[in-house]
């Protein structure tokens, strides 16, 4: 890795200082960070659903042995809320502490093991062994917990290149892309097996609801042996924030510093994860707070002091998360909402913060597929018929397939009228669903085009930029709040996608729109509104619940013509938009510089470009619900084969986006029919793949 610092990287750490200046101001902030968790501990403890408060607490404590609702005082501080203040405080210490070792050894502010997938990847190992019925010891959960993590950890790494330490876009959108696909395959395992992972879905939202103390107390010799041993390796963290040319020379070995500390990093979190569930961004704010708190009290730079600080300081968010929570919701109205669920808002509050303060790459990173030449006109017309004949056949084949498997006679009686009542019965429920899949992938196809070339990032697409996120909370927030019908459920989905979309163009406006900025602000976007999205599921009907999910998860299940509707008139209108704009988006595709020569209003187009691209994703959800990496996906292998040009690449992107969605649903509803997989879903595990694959091969 070079010393120099990436133009687009934040600045994440000034050069610490080595000498002792500043010591006694560190040790105050370390003795106001335990007062401060004493005092919030002594609030947190008083809250419950018992009944039990401050004065009975008080009295127990010197000696009264009272009952409060015929439930013994004791009992209820040691069965309930001692677990849950020592399970916050554990789980807190432990994410603190893992991100600021991330953040560190990948020198970038946006790192923690929410980003770099390590959360999602526990949970997913958690999941599987509960869905699969895998008997596992008490002690040996934390280590299945620990392999999920660590492998995820190491494949966003190693898709991210040797550029890992300052490329933050590469690295985020690595991260987030596996958490994407790892969720989806936690999704998949939670619809199947149902009986097995019973309470999987609210636990993984991060809960701090413990039956005793045993969890936390098991927990608690490992997270300290875990930070005990990684200050020792203090520092070595010093002088490898110097630069690693510096640091090696200083005698730092770099390679197995890195290594103990994601490890440590890894261990800490999966951690967590057993004893609370995945709660998010705890340790992407924790030592991101420290570290703007070092800027004015040096010896905090250390990190003999910034990892300690980092922990309690997570301590502390999560045990005030979970009070105010609870005080605002009142302790019945919160026993339904996980922990995670605004730790995660305020995780997407700093990646936006720090978004914002982004300075960006310049040129484009475009991988090997996006700087091949023009291909032949006659290359494209090939790739266009053969793929309407693939679209025919798909679309025949998601006529046919099915939990009852029909004939091309049926589909041609069907047509004429005349069909049996089963197999009208059956066409009449797949016919709508093929077409919502073939027109909603087509939508985000064509939406995945706009967007990589009009943020010139080849890995962005509208489900990771959280347009999606947004027009999913719109629909949700009818579904659960208004119960509206389906005028109103498409309204909604499409003022919300809009207006997260106002919102992120308007925050990346600030300094001038720019690419990685855009990228960066929707992934806090969207993180922050799947995190309402779940808030409310889980304060909705639990009868319902299923269902969202299930939609949310992308599928077709339902659809009738007139859900398909919206998204119809849509692409009718939006193509020749688009269309003519292509040479606009060509130019835009290059650089920042080259359009403005040419007299483009680089600024308007683009969020003329980028609005039309919002409205298609909004749709698109409606019709299928949230499905993600088709925009991704569709444009990448458009590009591979007819070139970068937009007048060829808008339509191929359409066709690949409709076969893959069409597919996809065929295969969801088919492979273990008379159950079900969504579409969203099965894309997700195919997409996933290809995505490694991509950023493997776009490396720097």
């Amino acid at each position: 890795m070079s010393t120099s610092r990436s133009a687009e990287a934040p600045r994440t750490t000034a050069p610490p200082r080595l000498g002792l200046r500043g010591g006694s101001s560190g040790a105050a902030v370390v003795a106001l960070l335990v007062l401060a968790l004493v005092l919030v501990g002594m609030w947190h403890v008083t809250q419950g659903t018992s009944g039990v408060g401050f004065a009975d607490l008080v009295r127990y404590a010197s000696g009264a042995r009272e009952r409060v609702g015929g439930v013994p005082v004791g009992d209820v501080l040691t069965g309930s809320r001692l677990p849950r203040l020592l399970a916050g405080a554990v789980v807190g210490i432990a994410l603190g502490v893992a991100g600021a070792l991330l953040q560190s050894v990948t020198r970038n502010a946006l790192a923690s093991p929410d980003t770099l997938a390590v959360t999602a990847g526990s949970y997913f190992a958690v999941t599987a062994v509960a869905a699969f019925g895998i008997a596992v010891p008490i002690w040996a959960s934390g280590t299945v917990a620990f392999i999920g993590g660590l492998l995820s950890a190491a494949l966003v790494l190693a898709i991210a290149g040797r550029s890992a330490s300052t490329a933050t876009t590469r690295l985020i959108l690595a991260g987030s892309a596996m958490a994407m696909a790892l969720d989806a395959a936690s999704a998949v395992l939670l619809i199947l097996f149902k009986e097995n992972t019973t309470g999987l879905f609210a636990w993984g939202s991060g809960s701090l609801a413990q039956l005793n103390l045993d969890a936390s107390l098991r927990a608690v010799p490992l997270i300290v042996a875990v930070v005990a041993g990684v200050l020792l390796l203090s520092r070595r963290l010093d002088l490898l924030a110097l630069g690693d040319d510096t640091a090696s020379t200083l005698g730092v070995p770099i390679r197995s510093t890195r290594l103990v500390a994601v490890i440590g990093a890894v261990l800490l979190t999966s951690t967590a994860v057993t004893v609370a569930g995945p709660i998010g961004f705890v340790g992407l704010a924790a030592p991101v707070l420290v570290r703007l708190l070092a800027a004015r009290i040096r010896s905090l730079h250390r990190h003999v002091l910034l990892l300690p600080v980092s922990g309690l300081v997570g301590a502390l968010l999560i045990l005030l998360a979970d009070a105010v929570l609870r005080a605002v919701l009142g302790a019945e109205g919160a026993a339904s909402v996980p922990t995670g669920v605004p730790t995660a808002l305020f995780g997407a509050v700093v990646i936006v913060v720090l978004a914002m303060r982004l300075r960006d790459s310049g040129a484009a990173r475009n991988p090997p597929q996006g700087r091949l030449a023009a291909r032949s006109g006659r290359r494209f017309v090939s790739v266009a018929v053969v793929s309407l004949v693939v679209l025919g056949g798909v679309a025949l084949l998601g006529l046919l397939a099915g939990s009852l498997w029909l004939q091309l006679g049926d589909v041609a009686l069907w047509l004429r009228g005349t069909a049996p009542d089963l197999i009208a019965q059956a066409l009449d429920g797949r016919a709508p669903r093929v077409a919502a899949a073939l027109l909603a992938g087509a939508a985000l196809g064509l939406a995945g085009t706009v967007v990589q070339g009009t943020v010139r990032n080849p890995l962005a697409e509208p489900g990771i930029l959280g347009i999606s996120a947004g027009a999913g909370f719109g629909a949700v927030v009818v579904v659960t709040a208004l119960g509206g019908g389906r005028t109103l459920l498409v309204s909604a989905a499409v003022v919300a996608g809009l207006a997260t979309f106002a919102a992120i163009a308007l925050l990346a406006r600030r300094g001038g729109l720019l690419p990685d900025r855009f990228v960066l602000i929707g992934i806090g976007f969207g993180y922050g509104l799947s995190a309402l999205t779940t808030f409310l599921l889980l304060r909705a009907d639990p009868w319902n619940t299923p269902r969202i999910l299930t939609w949310l998860s992308g599928t077709t299940y339902g659809r009738e013509f007139p859900d398909v509707a919206p998204i119809a008139v849509a692409i009718v209108l939006a193509v020749p938009v688009l269309f003519g704009m292509r040479n606009r988006l060509d130019l835009l595709a290059i650089d920042e510089d080259t359009p403005r020569i040419l007299g483009v209003r680089v600024e308007r187009t683009r969020l003329v470009l980028l609005g039309t691209a919002a409205v298609l994703a909004a749709l698109s959800v409606v019709a299928v619900g949230v499905v993600g990496f088709v925009g991704l996906v569709a444009p990448h292998l458009a590009r591979s084969i007819v070139g970068p040009r937009h007048g060829r690449l808008i339509p191929v992107s359409m066709l690949f986006g409709a076969v893959l969605v069409s597919l996809a649903d065929t295969l969801g509803r088919t492979v273990i029919a008379p159950a079900q997989v969504p579409a969203g879903l099965v894309v997700a595990l195919i997409g996933a793949p290809y995505f490694v694959w991509l950023m493997r091969a776009s490396r720097p």
